[in-house]
């Protein structure tokens, strides 16, 4: 079974064909990072229209990489949700264009769940299995018990991981995307220089909340400013960024200590963490988290950096295993800005949350 998948969600325009023995056949991805970076951030408009520009090329490309052809083809899936609309509109469109002249299925796709099942695709990992979620928009922790059922265990109370790592970064003038270059300046600095706190530590539950990690930051780094009559020492910089990676970390570690012993007692037996998401990719988050699977009794599961940020291979997977238990969608599908993997939690409101 072949499927293409198109990702449109956010500010990558992917096209990708996955076979269903876990073969990534083609995995196209275009970044828009130099059409946004001079804004700071993810422009919308700008996104959609970067997305319509570039989509149907991209389609073209994946399938040629792949060595096959359109007519080969079992399924077309799409983003079909949750993120920016506009771009979501975009993917869901051509897919439907394209699944109504070559008479395939159209298989709309929850991008949560994409990277909900990347590990299935990459480690063949069986269910159920614990997910922690952390991107730009998305910071949850989640019970992953089979493909369309899902139980929240915890979310951020604010923003998301990711949010607050742009936000530091903006703050700190180290550019655009914020978390690689936090890292980067991270990785010279000192931690322990600054004393940072982690929100919710110890509190009862798994939620997350990372506001207020951001606003101490912004009253740090207002301290040094003054104290270098408005010029901030690179020292201080560096450290900073450090300080605040580690307090990010070590938030989540401990969050993600709770959502262990609770998904223990729900699954007995089942050992498995995964980690997926844009954040996904930091080095000093994946150590701590695979520190603290091992002293659990688990196992952590990575999936490779390319496949932690926004692609169309776990698009392409997710449509894969909803169409294979005979699962797709009718062209009337509506794109949604909003879309729960677990509908029956709690919704929570923030900056970051789109879930």
């Amino acid at each position: 079974m072949l499927v293409l998948g198109i990702e449109t969600s956010c500010d990558e325009t992917a096209a990708a064909v996955v076979r269903d023995d876990r073969a990534i056949l083609a995995d196209v991805v275009l970044s828009q990072l130099d059409e946004h970076r001079p804004y700071g951030g993810i422009v919308p408009e700008i996104a959609a229209r970067s997305h319509l520009d570039h989509v149907d090329r991209l389609v073209v490309e994946a399938l040629q990489r792949s060595g096959t052809t359109l007519a080969a083809v079992d399924a077309i899936a799409a983003t079909g949700g949750p993120g920016l609309i506009g771009g979501i509109i975009v993917g869901v469109t051509t897919a439907k264009a394209i699944a109504a002249v070559a008479g395939k299925p159209f298989v709309a796709v929850n991008h949560l769940e994409g990277h909900a099942l990347t590990a299935r695709l990459t480690d063949g990992l069986e269910f159920p299995y614990l997910l922690l979620l952390v991107s730009g928009g998305h910071c949850q922790l989640l019970a992953v018990q089979g493909v369309g059922s899902y139980a929240r265990l915890g979310a951020t109370i604010d923003d998301a991981a990711g949010e607050a790592f742009d936000k530091v970064a903006k703050m700190l003038g180290l550019g655009y995307p914020g978390g690689p270059a936090v890292q980067r300046a991270a990785a010279v600095g000192d931690a322990g220089r600054f004393a940072l706190p982690r929100p919710m530590k110890g509190r009862p539950g798994c939620d997350f909340s990372f506001s207020g990690l951001k606003n101490a930051v912004r009253l740090l780094l207002a301290q040094r400013l003054e104290a270098g009559h408005g010029t901030l020492a690179e020292a201080d910089r560096v450290d900073i960024a450090a300080a605040f990676q580690l307090a990010v970390a070590e938030s989540i570690a401990d969050r993600t200590r709770a959502a262990l012993r609770l998904f223990a007692q729900r699954h007995p037996g089942a050992d498995r963490l995964v980690v997926a998401g844009g954040v996904a990719a930091n080095a000093q988050l994946r150590a701590t988290l695979a520190e603290l699977a091992a002293a659990h009794g688990f196992q952590l599961v990575a999936p490779p950096l390319r496949l932690c940020t926004d692609n169309a291979a776990m698009i392409a997977w997710a449509g894969l295993e909803r169409f294979r238990l005979g699962q797709q969608d009718g062209l009337d599908f509506a794109p949604r800005p909003r879309w729960p993997l677990d509908p029956t939690a709690t919704r929570l409101r923030g900056a970051g949350v789109k879930a």
